[in-house]
């Protein structure tokens, strides 16, 4: 009998049928305490945003939490595991199209495991946005970042980096079972200070990164989108402890720079006793000087200057409309540096809402959270943002 000569084609339809139905395995739940925090070794093959393991977290107030380890990659591209949470309302979603996301990125906790934003506390971010959010009935994804509560030291203030990780914190909300969220929903990015630069990162890389998010919207306040200029001005300055934060995580993302080269006595004791500090520990090394701590200054040669370079906002303007906002009176992140974000994606045509607000660094988070939540609703609602540039 002569062969049909659509069998190979008919063939390939029926395996394709009986794949459909086929269940993806959940991922696992991982152990209890810290051991959550490391990963498996080698860590498992897997794509960007994957769940690697996962467990629930006791419940609160209107809303179901999920702390989750999942595959992003480091500022260098490097395949690497990252813990955060999931935090998605237990009221049903009656708005059009699935349940909106908001990847939050955390301002600083501090560089040690023990700050990572899953275990600090007070978790002041919450009470101000995140509880706002969920009562609004989107979902809310907050990274832990790479290195904190991981294995390896936080890269502080590494754009690339941060970027990853919230981005990817909502591929892995998406596909956690457990939380019931879709994906295709609208995804929007939120931070301030180290969040800010985290939310602008995130919204920079994700035309390339994740093209297949449907980003609406990008919130960014107090942001460190110039690490030079922020550094010139922390020289010295009240919110010196901050530069030496960013000083450890450069050098933990990219170890050609070889901070302990440069060090001092004094520094390199600091270098090896203050790799686990905590935002409370900051403000102990108040007016304090770069050659406080140096034999020579790291940032004025050609291997820091060129990862400083590298890790300025603007280089990738985002698709997506931004509120970017500052406090005129911001003692540590320098207004004029925000301003000149806001020119830079202003000529490239990224539709800006800038908001300025009587305010130094701390109280300004208070007196934005409102505005965040307002603009991050009207971009889930499809209203058109309000450009002033």
């Amino acid at each position: 009998m002569r062969r049909n000569r659509f069998w190979p084609l008919m063939l390939a339809v029926v395996a394709l049928v009986s794949t459909m139905g086929a269940a993806v395995p959940d991922p696992p739940q991982g152990p209890a305490g810290d051991a959550f925090y490391t990963p498996p070794s080698p860590l498992p093959d897997g794509a960007d945003g994957d769940i690697v393991w996962w467990r629930p977290l006791p419940d609160q107030s209107g809303a179901r939490g999920y702390l989750v380890l999942y595959r992003s990659r480091s500022a260098t591209d490097t395949p690497i595991a990252v813990s955060g949470r999931v935090l998605v309302p237990t009221t049903p979603w009656t708005g059009a199209g699935p349940r909106p996301i908001v990847s939050v990125a955390s301002g600083t906790r501090g560089i040690g495991d023990r700050c990572a934003p899953s275990k600090f506390q007070p978790d002041y971010e919450k009470p101000l946005f995140i509880d706002a959010m969920l009562r609004r009935g989107w979902a809310v994804a907050i990274t832990d970042y790479e290195g904190l509560g991981t294995p390896g030291l936080h890269t502080y203030v590494v754009g690339r980096s941060e970027g990853h990780t919230v981005i990817d914190a909502v591929r892995a909300a998406t596909r956690l079972p457990a939380a019931g969220l879709a994906a295709g929903g609208p995804v929007a990015f939120s931070g301030y200070s180290q969040g800010g630069g985290g939310a602008a990162w995130a919204g920079e890389l994700a035309p390339s990164y994740a093209p297949e998010l449907d980003v609406v919207g990008i919130a960014a306040g107090g942001t460190p989108a110039d690490l030079e200029v922020v550094a010139k001005s922390l020289d010295g300055g009240i919110g010196f402890g901050f530069l030496l934060l960013s000083a450890l995580g450069l050098d933990a993302a990219y170890p050609e720079l070889d901070l302990p080269a440069y060090l001092n006595e004094r520094g390199r004791t600091l270098y090896e006793t203050q790799r686990d500090a905590c935002v409370d520990a900051v403000f102990g090394y108040a007016f304090g000087h770069i050659a406080d701590y140096t034999t020579a200054n790291p940032l004025t040669t050609a291997k820091w200057q060129a990862r400083l370079a590298e890790n300025e906002l603007g280089a990738r303007p985002p698709k997506a409309p931004v509120f970017l906002f500052h406090g005129s009176l911001d003692e540590i992140i320098p207004l004029s540096q925000a301003q000149a974000l806001r020119r830079t994606y202003c000529a490239a045509g990224v539709d800006v809402t800038w908001g300025t607000y009587v305010g130094e660094h701390v109280t300004t988070l208070a007196f934005s959270a409102g505005d965040v939540v307002n603009y991050l609703g009207d971009r889930f609602a499809g209203k058109p943002a309000r450009s002033n540039c």
